[in-house]
């Protein structure tokens, strides 16, 4: 691993091209806000605005249409960014793709990772606190009526393996409760495995909570990996060149150097306190339980740093987690069934638990294999609609109008009883519940106009602009008396 010196990179322009105009990945998260304010996409809100609901409020009533930025956010130095990656085609531009190659892109960089160059100096560690207490250097949201207090939204989870060495990455709501502690909800995966392994020796876990970064590094947290697969390579691999990170002052963590703040900690052996509830992505409550709790044991920063947070169940939160698993999903699907051609968590399904795949069907039957290997794919898939490759699943009355016209229940219906699902699923008896598969496709058999969808010619050739006459609409007495 190559050992070299950091040196921040200037602030400059809006444009996210590189010198021949070609579109370039973003690499830090100034130069993604530049770019949003570029396009009109950032709004500067009023100084003041309040921590509790507040900031929330506002942030949630421009979600999908801009990012917030909230100068002195209850009085508090340090500046709050919010909806930063809450459309799809933000994050594209982010990659420097177009919407249509955005999976493909992060599948790519997910097969063909860059491993981290470490840095002796970083931006991140310009300031550092051994003394800690959150709730008076941080700006700490509010963001849901019955959340229990502050929570950091927006950060990126890292540990490591007790035994190999290797770290991950991911994302987890995180409570302060009190000027150096904070509950955590730790999911049953790679997180939560590597504490088990630290727990079962009498140990901590060693973690460090990143807030701030690019919004390619940030998606990357999301990735679908298998156990031991350090996510930060992947944001390399997005940014077309190795990621900068540095040391942790108080652990041998790794994490990146363009980032704003970093939380670092550990993850308390044999010790659980209540946490929550906090509001999810499914839109509803997280229930209060015991929880795992981190002892923090420094706080750094930039001199001029920006906290990032995410409103639970907006946009942001649901995309970040949407495209990653869509990208994976694709692959896994496509290692058994080449004929996949597309697929999409809908919203509607919080990017989450509704999964549309669009197929090149070939014989009958395999519908039903390819949602099996859907719900294989990942526990928090639900339910599952395959069609055909003339239906658009990014557009839900497309799908909707599919099942009911190409699926019939007594014969186009799996149900798989008693699975794993979502722990966050209201619905499900902690965690276990069913899940379901429908055939929307058309019979392979059938006679071609009977499934042959109406067109009318020449209406995708139709310019809309030259056809309609310089004559308002109101005066079209005056259009046929001309």
């Amino acid at each position: 691993m190559t050992e070299t010196t950091m040196h921040a990179p200037a602030n400059g322009g809006a444009s996210v091209t590189s010198g021949d105009n070609k579109p370039r990945p973003v690499t830090t998260l100034r130069e993604w806000l530049d770019h949003l304010a570029a396009r009109d996409r950032l709004a500067v809100i009023k100084p003041g605005t309040s921590l509790k609901f507040e900031l929330a409020a506002i942030a949630k009533k421009l979600d999908g249409e801009k990012a917030t930025l909230f100068p002195s956010p209850g009085g508090h130095a340090i500046p709050v960014l919010s909806g930063l990656v809450s459309d799809r085609q933000w994050i594209a531009d982010a990659m420097g793709v177009n919407a249509s190659e955005l999976l493909a892109r992060f599948q790519d960089a997910a097969a063909n990772p860059l491993p981290w160059t470490e840095v002796t100096s970083a931006p991140v560690q310009e300031v550092v606190h051994r003394d800690v207490d959150l709730g008076k250097q941080l700006p700490l949201p509010v963001h849901n009526e019955h959340d229990n207090g502050e929570y950091i939204t927006a950060g990126l989870c890292i540990s490591r393996n007790p035994v190999t060495g290797v770290q991950n990455v991911s994302l987890h709501r995180l409570q302060v409760s009190g000027p150096n502690r904070l509950g955590v909800l730790l999911l049953p995966r790679h997180t939560h495995m590597f504490y088990e392994m630290a727990e079962r020796a009498g140990q901590p876990l060693d973690v460090a909570i990143v807030v701030g970064v690019d919004p390619l590094t940030l998606l990357s947290s999301q990735a679908i990996a298998p156990i031991d697969f350090d996510e930060l390579t992947i944001a390399g691999a997005l940014h077309g060149a190795p990621l900068p990170v540095v040391k942790c002052v108080t652990s041998e963590l790794r994490v990146p150097a363009e980032a704003e703040i970093v939380v670092e900690g550990r993850v308390l052996p044999k010790v659980r306190e209540l946490e929550g509830p906090f509001g999810e992505f499914p839109q509803y409550y997280g229930e209060r339980a015991n929880r795992h709790v981190i002892e923090v044991t420094a706080l750094t920063h930039r001199k001029d740093a920006l906290f990032h947070t995410i409103v639970g169940g907006g946009l942001e939160h649901l995309l970040l987690g949407g495209i990653p698993r869509e990208a994976t999903l694709l692959a896994h699907l496509r290692r058994s069934f080449p004929n996949v051609r597309d697929v999409h968590l809908a919203r509607g399904g919080v990017c989450r638990y509704h999964l549309y795949v669009q197929i090149a069907k070939r014989q009958e039957g395999e519908a039903k294999n390819i949602m099996m290997g859907a719900f294989a794919g990942h526990y928090d898939v639900k339910h599952v609609i395959v069609v055909d490759e003339d239906v658009d699943i990014h557009n839900p009355a497309e799908v909707e109008w599919a099942v009911s016209t190409r699926f019939q229940a007594d014969r186009d219906l799996l149900i798989v009883p008693e699975s794993q699902g979502s722990k966050l699923d209201p619905s499900t008896r902690n965690g276990v519940g069913a899940k379901m598969g429908m055939d929307a496709t058309k019979p392979l058999d059938a006679d071609e106009m009977k499934f042959k969808r109406i067109r009318v010619p020449g209406e995708d050739d139709v310019d809309v602009k030259k056809v309609i006459g310089a004559v308002p609409g109101s005066s079209w007495r005056k259009a046929l008396n001309p």
